[in-house]
């Protein structure tokens, strides 16, 4: 380590999964670059999870703790970024995993691009897990160029909302705190980042392991509270901020990806036989249908997604069907042709 490399501040969050910290802080110990301040949050854990947090503090110098009552993701990560010391600052979940090079490779990035945030790319691990492909470039963005990726996705380059796959240049981030109370809140936190960073770098390496279908995890529950109270909204509000920072072009593609995404929850409700959700889907959509038409008249929405959207609009149940059958008869054979 030298003398003069930049501190990098981890905060950790942790609630109720002491069968997992260990694996997580761990790999974090283990990064090549030793510059590196830990911060657990134990966020009101009532297992083992305070105890292996304090135990991991006595051993090693590196690492510390705060104990909190249970406030959520959110506020456990501003209570931890109120207490780092760091030039940059990276989140890891605590049932997650990162690779040993993980923080020596993105802090590298930005210190030879100048990048003010590095991005990389992550795999699954578990139960439905999706397969990646990663080409092991990296990429320098222009601010329009990261968020052009953000907004509208890219099928090999995916910057994904969620802040553990990110390492920020804390000067970048000095102002902003997640929104607490509310799940899905890295939607806004990385939009808000982007927006303030001049230039990023995207390592197509995956860094970061993600732990999917995690009993118990939030992400498997309460899906209908999900995505009305914290997603949809979060989704509105970053269509509503690009257009207030004079960004309107984004902002619009932005509403068009949303619309998109409401057209595959639609779908999963109805494959989870959640039915008066998916009606009440189509209902918030039908109250959009002014701003819907306006943004699907763009040159570039594409034309079968103006089809899907009227016919969803209009025979919902009829919609469902036809993607079903499209799903079980046209797809398997146009990849069975290739």
């Amino acid at each position: 380590m030298k003398q003069n490399d930049p501190l990098i501040s981890v905060i950790v969050t942790a609630y109720n999964i002491d069968q997992y910290l260990s694996r997580c802080v761990d790999s974090l110990l283990a990064q090549t670059y030793k510059h590196m301040e830990i911060i657990l949050v134990d966020d009101g854990s009532d297992d083992q999870t305070p105890l292996l947090c304090d135990a991991y503090a006595e051993k090693n110098a590196s690492v510390s703790v705060i104990h909190r009552e249970n406030g959520g993701p959110s506020a456990a990560r501003n209570a931890g970024l109120e207490m780092a010391q760091g030039e940059y600052v990276g989140y890891v979940d605590g049932d997650d995993w990162i690779e040993p090079d993980m923080y020596e490779k993105m802090l590298g990035a930005c210190l030879d691009t100048g990048a003010q945030i590095a991005i990389c790319a992550y795999r699954q691990v578990g139960e439905g897990a999706e397969e990646i492909r990663p080409t092991g470039n990296i990429l320098v963005l222009t601010r329009e160029k990261a968020l052009d990726l953000y907004i509208n996705g890219d099928s090999q380059y995916h910057i994904y909302h969620s802040v553990w796959s990110k390492l920020f240049e804390k000067k970048v981030i000095q102002d902003i705190r997640f929104p607490e109370g509310r799940k899905s809140e890295d939607i806004m936190y990385t939009t808000w980042a982007l927006t303030r960073a001049s230039e990023c770098v995207f390592l197509d390496t995956p860094y970061y392991n993600y732990t999917v279908d995690r009993k118990g995890s939030i992400m498997n529950s309460r899906l209908h509270q999900r995505r009305f109270e914290d997603e949809i909204p979060f989704w509105k509000e970053q269509a509503s901020y690009l257009h207030g920072i004079g960004m309107e072009e984004l902002a619009d593609q932005s509403k068009y990806q949303f619309y998109r995404k409401m057209l595959f929850y639609y779908i999963d409700f109805r494959d989870r036989k959640m039915k008066s959700s998916g009606r009440e889907l189509i209902a918030f959509l039908r109250k959009e249908k002014k701003e819907i038409k306006r943004i699907y008249r763009k040159s570039y929405v594409a034309g079968g997604d103006r089809v899907r959207m009227k016919l969803a609009l209009c025979l919902p149940g009829v919609y469902y069907r036809v993607v079903k059958l499209y799903d079980k008869w046209i797809i398997p054979l146009r990849q069975h042709s290739v």
